[in-house]
Parts: C-alpha cells; sequence; structure tokens
C-alpha cells in the first residue's frame, strides 16, 4: 500500500502586525469578544420561561433556543479553528463575530420559533472566538506578555457568563425582549470593526486541504453524542432515539477516527490528540468542564425556589444574576494570579489547583446553602477555580501542540470543555429529577437533591485535579514552534533596526 503523501511544513504568511496604539489594543479588543461571546450565549437564559408565550410555541420548541447554539457551537469550533490554521485565524475570528452579530440581528426581527432557533445555529459559531484568540495571542505575543493574555482570555468565558445573566434579565424586565437582540447586535458589529482595526493577522499558517469529509463526519457523530446528551431527561434515556443516537454516535466517530488516522491533512490530527500531555489536556478539559457548570445551574434554581420549600430565598432573575456576578468579578481579578502561578510552576500545577479549588467551592455549598452570603461565597470560590483552571489548559496546549496547529488543538479543547458542560446539564437534570417533593402542589427539588448534585460536581472537579497531576511536564516540544518563535525573533530585530 503506498505510503501517504507527506504533510506540507508550516508556512509564514505576511504579517500584519499593527504599531502604537492598535498594538496595545489588541489584548483588550479579544478580551472583549471573548466576553461577548458569552453573553451571547447567556442572554436567551431568561427568556425561556415566556419565550413559548412570545413566539406562541411549545415549551420543548424553544429549548432548542438553548440546544442548537450548543450543538452549533460544538460542530463549528473545531473545524473553525482547523481553518484558521490554514486560512488565517483572524480571517476566520471575523467570519466567527460576523455569523454571531447576523444572528442577533435575526433574532432582533423575528417572533418565529424557526427563525429563531435558525439565528442562534448562527450565533454558535461564536464559540470558536476564544481558541481563536489564543492562537494569535500565541503568535502575536512574546512569552512574557504571553501567560497574562491568554489567562484573561480564558477568563472571559465566565466573566461573559456572570454579566449576560443579569443583564439580559434587566432588558427582559423593563424592555421589549428584541431590544436585547439589537444591543448584542450592535455590540457584535462593533467587535467585528475592532478586529478589522486592532488585531494583527498571525504569519503562521498550515498549508494543504480542509477535509470536508473529515468535518462532516465529526459534524454527525457530535451532532449525535450531544442531542442525546441534551434531550435525554426529556425523551428518555431509555428511549429508541435516544440509544439510537447513542450507537449513531459511537458508529460514526468510531469511522471518523479511523479515517482521520489515514488522512494525510486530516480535520484532527488524532496523533497529536494521543500525547499524554495533549490527550490528559483534553480529558481535564471535559471533567472541569462538567464541574464548573454544574455551579451556575444549580445556584440559579436552589436561590429561585420558594421559600416554603424550606431552603429556597425566592429571588428573581435579575436578583438571581446579580448572585452570580461576584463570581465574574472574582475570574477577572484572580486571572492575573493564575498567569502567574502557571509561569512560577507551570500550568499543570495551576490547573490541579484550581480543580482542587472548585472542589473546596462545592464543599462549601454542601456546608452551608441556606444563607445567601454564604452561597455567594461557595460559588465565587467555585469560579476562582475556574478561573485557574481555564487559564492553564490553554497554556498546556500552547506548549503542546505545534504552532501551526494551535487553533485545532485549542478548538478540540473547548469542545471537550462543551461536551463536559452538556453532561452537566443532563446529569444535574437527572438527580434534581429524582430528588423532589411538593410544595403547594408543585414539585419543587429537595435540597438533598442540590447537595448530590454539588457532591457529584466536586467529585468530578477532584477527578479533574488527579488527571491534571499525571499530564507530563517538561519544556515545550522541538519542531514548528521553536522554528517559528526563531523565525519571529529574526524578524522583530530587523524591524527594530530599520
Amino acid at each position: 500500500m503506498a505510503s501517504p503523501a507527506p504533510i506540507p511544513p508550516p508556512t509564514r504568511a505576511p504579517s500584519r502586525r499593527a504599531g502604537g496604539l492598535r498594538a496595545r489594543l489588541a489584548i483588550p479588543v479579544l478580551a472583549y469578544c471573548g466576553t461577548l461571546m458569552a453573553v451571547m450565549q447567556t442572554v436567551v437564559v431568561p427568556l425561556l420561561p415566556d419565550l413559548p408565550r412570545l413566539t406562541g410555541a411549545s415549551a420543548g420548541a424553544v429549548s432548542w433556543t438553548v440546544t442548537a447554539s450548543l450543538l452549533s457551537g460544538a460542530v463549528l469550533t473545531p473545524v473553525l479553528g482547523r481553518a484558521g490554521d490554514m486560512y488565517g485565524k483572524r480571517r476566520v475570528l471575523l467570519l466567527s463575530f460576523g455569523l454571531m452579530a447576523l444572528g442577533s440581528v435575526i433574532c432582533a426581527l423575528t417572533s418565529e420559533i424557526g427563525v429563531l432557533i435558525t439565528a442562534r445555529v448562527l450565533q454558535g459559531a461564536a464559540y470558536s472566538v476564544v481558541p481563536l484568540s489564543i492562537s494569535i495571542l500565541r503568535d502575536e505575543l512574546p512569552p512574557q506578555r504571553r501567560g497574562s493574555a491568554v489567562a484573561l482570555m480564558s477568563s472571559t468565558v465566565g466573566i461573559g457568563a456572570a454579566l449576560g445573566l443579569p443583564a439580559a434579565a434587566l432588558v427582559v424586565q423593563y424592555a421589549n425582549w428584541h431590544v436585547m437582540f439589537w444591543v448584542t447586535a450592535v455590540l457584535g458589529m462593533t467587535g467585528v470593526a475592532l478586529i478589522r482595526w486592532a488585531v494583527p493577522e498571525s504569519p503562521v499558517r498550515r498549508p494543504g486541504r480542509f477535509d470536508v469529509t473529515g468535518a462532516t463526519g465529526l459534524a454527525a457523530g457530535l451532532i449525535c453524542l450531544l442531542l442525546a446528551v441534551s434531550q435525554g431527561g426529556q425523551w428518555g434515556w431509555g428511549s429508541v432515539p435516544v440509544l439510537s443516537l447513542f450507537l449513531g454516535a459511537v458508529v460514526v466517530l468510531t469511522l471518523w477516527g479511523r479515517r482521520q488516522l489515514r488522512t494525510p491533512e486530516p480535520l484532527v490530527d488524532l496523533r497529536l490528540v494521543s500525547r499524554p500531555r495533549v490527550g490528559l489536556s483534553h480529558v481535564a478539559a471535559l471533567l472541569t468542564g462538567f464541574a464548573f457548570y454544574a455551579n451556575s445551574l444549580v445556584t440559579a434554581q436552589l436561590v429561585q425556589a420558594p421559600e416554603a420549600s424550606g431552603y429556597g430565598l425566592g429571588l428573581s432573575i435579575a436578583q438571581t444574576g446579580l448572585c452570580l456576578l461576584p463570581g465574574g468579578i472574582s475570574m477577572l481579578l484572580f486571572s492575573p494570579l493564575s498567569a502567574r502561578i502557571s509561569e512560577v510552576r507551570g500550568p499543570r500545577v495551576t490547573l490541579a489547583l484550581g480543580a482542587a479549588v472548585i472542589a473546596a467551592g462545592y464543599a462549601v455549598r454542601i456546608a452551608d446553602s441556606h444563607e445567601l452570603w454564604m452561597i455567594m461565597v461557595g460559588a465565587a470560590v467555585v469560579a476562582i477555580g475556574t478561573t485557574l483552571a481555564y487559564s492553564a489548559l490553554p497554556a498546556l496546549i500552547l506548549r503542546a501542540a505545534p504552532a501551526d496547529q494551535t487553533a485545532s488543538a485549542n478548538g478540540v479543547n473547548v469542545l471537550m470543555r462543551t461536551i463536559g458542560q452538556a453532561t452537566s446539564s443532563a446529569v444535574v437534570a437527572a438527580v434534581l429529577v429524582h430528588h423532589t417533593g411538593l410544595v403547594g402542589g408543585t414539585p419543587v427539588p429537595t435540597l438533598h437533591g442540590y447537595l448530590l448534585a454539588f457532591g457529584v460536581a466536586g467529585a468530578v472537579a477532584l477527578a479533574a485535579c488527579a488527571v491534571a497531576l499525571t499530564i507530563p511536564g517538561g519544556p515545550e516540544p522541538e519542531g514548528p514552534r521553536r522554528a517559528d518563535a526563531r523565525t519571529r525573533s529574526v524578524e522583530d530585530g530587523a524591524r527594530e533596526g530599520a
């Protein structure tokens, strides 16, 4: 059998680095884009109880405004990451952010549930903003600035989620719900303009042919998997549709993986994933995503539970969002610390520490979930642990992956976090459904159910800590990354001399 054609070496496209003010604004612009992406994913949550009335659709159909975004984000993140490595990260970043802004415009113009779901599919493209931005920062920044910038970029996911919920709740409460999407559309188009003005195109490219068949197979497998995970609670975990989807996911992803190993230019380099430093980082990302997401899910439901339950506080959606806000502020404040720990002790230690702090936060939640201030403290501790862990994950990938594959590798890492979050949502829902009591004739989860959910999330966080400690350490690998760094050093020296 003939051997596969050799993979072309990475190339450097002409650099468009900006100078002066524009160069200094690249980091805050990318952080703004990451925060807005997270806001965009959460703004629909306060609308869910009212969308059936506003759109004339069923509650099941309305839930797809969340599921559609999750599915498209999971599918498009690795695909757009690979496209960024091949065609330019800034170019693909503009595409993904532009699709997000277009989705907001469509949402603002319609009340038809089918059109809303389609628009949310477009908005799911924004999930790739963070991995693409991290790869741009890796290519453009000197090592002494890279760690803090990557940590800030990673933290935008939690910061945006914490800001989006109360902001959207206030808009929904005091204005027409379409206003919320007009606001995000304007912010999105502003982001596109800022990217074009301040963010340079990364000079590192990986030439070759885009694997369309691989992208199609990955999309089919992930849709089967995530549909089964996200809809299992509603359709029944033992139902024929859910079991068929799980079986289809196993078959399709197995065939897809075999083909990726035989393809000279695969969509996802599974040989890179098989390296312990990369593969274990992906496993840790999945577990961390599970542990992190349970915090927002359970906290929001617990504080909104009626006071007659004996533990609930009966808060409104807007008040609930404000309860989660300290966690987002904590993520912003602790991102420089996470970068410092990674610089001194290495990202593996930061990841393990972050997972342990998440577990400690859930221990606080189990110890006391009656007093509002203790609930906020516990949620903030989990958020701090998430900051440490999420900042370490891309740093691990950047140290282990070649320069011309960083966007693709980070895209897969974000995909694993997404799968972890979807699994967390399904598990938490299953736990709460099986631990309910009647309050005024209405089924409400019991406090024991909430505490059990905290315990499960804390155990998963400890598992993430254990996985982090098994990730091999050592210096960055030789190869395209080192060569790229040397090339950039010569270019920068020549530029300074000129």
